[in-house]
């Protein structure tokens, strides 16, 4: 699988890389992995090129990390690099980096990561790396040898990003990326800003936390003329890839059928070439038409107080405005039972920690409605 070189990088990470978000579960309501599903999903990923594996702290109520250490741990430990996060949100005092960073690698069954992240960075969090010297910390640990880069992901605004990225010496940036986002969140900027001072990116939500897979029919149907046999999916994957300075592109798969697919894409990767960006621009446009919910599904808004799923009844709302099937509409919120945005108290707690800055109590509020609607016709 195709990989790129870098100054600031002494290794070979593949084009395609398997994140550890959204793994299958044992059950829906809950966050426990289904071991068996997973470890078979790594496997082919690794036997087809992928060596590029991203977890993090909070991923599936902090059980992603055992599980990839010990997915992993079969493997000679030079043939992949593992990328983990310091969820900055925990740390109160300094001492709380150390104990996080050996849990992490505890957990992971390892003696250093490839590529670690400050996690999640926005103007707001970065204050408190200030504060501590957080960077410092991070950076004696790769002067030991237990961290190989170090990066940062970040969700904010482009100056935000002009600040962080300047701050200190990082060695790579982890970016929210998509053809959708590419101008209605400003990542053409936050890619631009990494570009001209030489930082590899890795690009997360490529597909949008699933939207782009399941694109309107109209829009979909765009895309299959131009190529019958490529996926949805594998546009957004590719138009991503496609950028160069592009080191890493992130996809946090569920299924055995997305990790094929995925592979199936990226393992005789081609750019998008000048035709097939303009069908892609004109499947976007069509899609547009729609105003969809901006959630990736990354549950950061979770767990809410009153119990709301906020991911999944924006995803049921998403659904409803590219299908208009109301009954289908109707039957998925009932069916969401005591999580649906009826017990929506507007406390506010979620839109803290929400990367999107999606006016969330304003949407659950909206949703209501809709659904009082389509019920009452």
């Amino acid at each position: 699988m195709l990989s790129r070189k870098f100054d600031k990088i002494n290794a070979a990470p593949s084009i395609l890389g398997f994140g550890a978000m959204r793994l299958p579960k044992l059950y829906a309501d809950k966050e426990d992995i289904d071991y068996e599903k997973a470890e078979k999903m790594i496997d082919y990923a690794y036997a087809h090129g992928v060596n590029y594996f991203d977890t993090a702290y909070p991923y599936h109520a902090q059980m992603s990390e055992a599980f990839v250490g010990y997915a992993l741990k079969k493997y000679p430990r030079d043939s992949f690099y593992l990328a983990d996060k310091l969820p900055g949100w925990l740390v109160e005092k300094r001492e709380d980096v150390d104990r996080i960073f050996e849990q992490q690698l505890e957990r992971c069954q390892v003696d250093y990561f490839d590529f670690y992240l400050c996690h999640a960075l926005n103007k707001e969090a970065f204050k408190n790396y200030e504060k501590l010297d957080i960077y410092d910390m991070l950076a004696q640990r790769k002067a030991d040898g237990q961290i190989r880069h170090l990066g940062f992901s970040f969700h904010d605004t482009p100056e935000a990003l002009e600040y962080i990225i300047d701050k200190y010496p990082w060695d790579f940036v982890q970016i929210q990326l998509n053809y959708l986002d590419w101008e209605r969140q400003d990542a053409k900027r936050q890619y631009e800003i990494c570009q001209s001072r030489g930082i590899p990116c890795v690009i997360m939500e490529p597909v949008r936390g699933g939207t782009l897979a399941a694109l309107s029919e109209e829009s979909a149907a765009v895309l299959k003329a131009a190529d019958p046999s490529a996926s949805i999916a594998s546009w957004a994957i590719r138009f991503a890839a496609s950028l160069p300075g592009v080191m890493t592109v992130l996809s946090g798969m569920t299924t055995m059928e997305q990790v094929v697919d995925n592979v199936k894409t990226m393992g005789d990767f081609k750019p998008l070439s000048e035709e097939e960006a303009a069908v892609l621009d004109k499947a976007k446009k069509i899609f547009l038409e729609n105003t969809l919910i901006p959630c990736t599904g990354c549950r950061y808004c979770m767990d809410c107080p009153a119990g709301v799923d906020i991911p999944e009844m924006f995803k049921v709302y998403n659904n409803y405005l590219l299908g208009k099937n109301a009954n289908g509409f109707i039957q998925a919120y009932e069916k969401m039972e005591d999580s649906n945005a009826e017990f929506c108290v507007s406390c506010g707690n979620c839109m803290k920690h929400c990367p999107q800055s999606i006016k969330i109590p304003t949407l659950m509020e909206e949703i209501r409605k809709c659904y009082m609607r389509l019920k009452n016709k």
